[in-house]
């Protein structure tokens, strides 16, 4: 195929450019539909006359459905646009991307979406898309799946579509809350997935940092230790990347901790542990959840985050977590890569 799309790209550029961008158009309607024209121009960052001659034309060939409440994609959409994908992965050099961050970061999986969520939110959502596709893969009988919070975890759950598969899974919070937006704490985030899914799921009513004396105490608490073992057996831990400084000012951090935070130079955090560049740990929080030696006797873990700012962090947390697999965004990708 690379040496159909070197040809293509030689004889009849104009051809792959206009692919490309009824491709853009036909995959912003399915992450968004139904969406009006307007907010469509505005997302792609075309005019409204351009689009307007795009939106008839795949009408015409009967790709999408046009209502009051916006445009939708028929049958016949989602399955072009599903043929296009692995071409336009191509095309955009997306394959080639996931290549390189695999062999340099030593990962067991890269899957790298379009886009950058940094400049555009709905590239969250396309990589919420690509972990739903991977986690129907890793599916097997009575699976336990533990998710972290985050808005890009929200953006899976979000994505998350019934599936015959997912009727014996078992969905729990890796961690409990931090007090923030309810709608992106991992309580919220496993019961939506579930939801969706029509899965079953419990929750961990604990706030997410305690106190030496608390955190002993409560996890020893049945309600709760029963939980916290459910997260232990769990198969699959789907979890997000922060940067070190956001997540520690989210997490009101005490003043001495956060000095100490910065003088180590942290860049990344993840499930309540701390990494410098190196990807070594150099802070811990004590949290309600899972823990990092849990997670590497996990079969299967999915890292999601993306975004251009986040590749710092992304590169620090996976020189610790080659058993991982990365779904991340053009944008990270092309930093990751970056000398």
């Amino acid at each position: 195929m690379r040496n159909l799309i070197d040809v293509q790209r030689k004889l009849l550029p104009d051809l792959l450019n206009i692919m490309q961008k009824r491709y853009e158009i036909l995959q912003h309607i399915r992450l968004m539909q139904p969406i009006g024209r307007r907010t469509l121009s505005t997302n792609l960052g075309i005019s409204e006359r351009v689009l307007r001659s795009e939106v008839q034309f795949l009408k015409e060939q009967n790709l999408l459905d046009i209502t009051p409440t916006g445009m939708s994609l028929t049958a016949e959409g989602s399955d072009v646009l599903k043929q296009l994908e692995d071409m336009m992965r191509e095309v955009l050099g997306l394959k080639e991307l996931e290549k390189k961050i695999k062999n340099r970061l030593q990962l067991r999986d890269v899957i790298v979406v379009a886009g950058d969520s940094d400049q555009s939110p709905w590239v969250k959502k396309e990589m919420g898309r690509a972990c739903v596709a991977r986690i129907k893969e890793l599916l097997e009988g009575n699976t336990i799946v533990a998710v972290t919070g985050g808005t890009t975890l929200a953006a899976v759950a979000e994505m998350m579509t019934p599936d015959s598969k997912y009727r014996d899974v078992l969905f729990v919070p890796a961690r409990g809350g931090l007090g923030e937006d309810v709608k992106n704490q991992a309580n919220t985030i496993c019961a939506r997935m579930a939801e969706k899914a029509m899965g079953r799921y419990r929750l961990l009513h604990v706030p997410d940092q305690l106190s030496h004396e608390t955190y002993q105490s409560i996890i020893e608490e049945p309600a709760i230790k029963e939980v916290l073992d459910l997260i232990k057996a769990s198969s699959i831990v789907i979890h997000g990347i922060g940067d070190a400084k956001t997540m520690a000012e989210r997490r009101k951090t005490a003043p001495e901790e956060m000095e100490k935070i910065e003088k180590n130079r942290a860049v990344a955090e993840a499930f309540g542990y701390y990494f410098d560049q190196e990807g070594k740990v150099v802070h811990k929080v004590n949290t309600v959840g899972i823990q990092l030696e849990d997670v590497q006797k996990v079969k299967h873990v999915i890292a999601v985050a993306g975004g251009a700012s986040k590749a710092k962090a992304i590169k620090a947390y996976m020189k610790q977590a080659h058993h991982s697999v990365l779904i991340t965004d053009e944008g990270a990708a092309k930093e990751l890569i970056r000398d």
